[in-house]
């Protein structure tokens, strides 16, 4: 797969909380429609609901990974531990090259400190998604 990190950064720019940029960039690869992407991610920036709580790339890219890997059975939900599996993937490896999961701490809120800005968050989450997500 071609990287799409560029793309992702260009929609932050255009606007589009660090959840929406990451999503939105990959919504056909789970034929979602950009728009509903847009739509349904938009309370997670700025840390979920802007709590400044868990990242909002990182929780973009395990939608993604949900959206990717879900059967969507209702009937028997059967792929619940195989998308935790991807997403906890996801969430380790983000907190090892970031330092943190975090939005305030990552931006430094009490320390001063930022230990990784909005872009460069972007940029990990949609690599880890790339390699964890949409690797087949």
């Amino acid at each position: 797969m071609e990287t799409r990190v560029e793309l992702a950064d260009q929609r932050h720019r255009r606007g589009f909380n660090c959840a929406q940029a990451v999503v939105c960039t990959y919504a056909d690869l789970v034929g979602v429609d950009e728009a509903t992407m847009f739509r349904a991610c938009e309370g997670l920036g700025l840390g979920m609901g802007g709590m400044e709580a868990t990242c909002g790339a990182l929780t973009g890219a395990c939608v993604l990974a949900g959206l990717k890997n879900s059967t969507g059975d209702l009937e028997h939900p059967n792929s619940k531990g195989s998308t935790y599996k991807i997403s906890r993937q996801l969430v380790q490896r983000f907190q090892e090259e970031t330092g943190a999961l975090e939005c305030h701490t990552l931006k430094g809120r009490e320390t001063g400190v930022v230990l990784c800005p909005c872009p460069q968050c972007i940029r990990i989450a949609c690599q880890l998604a790339e390699e964890l997500v949409f690797s087949d």
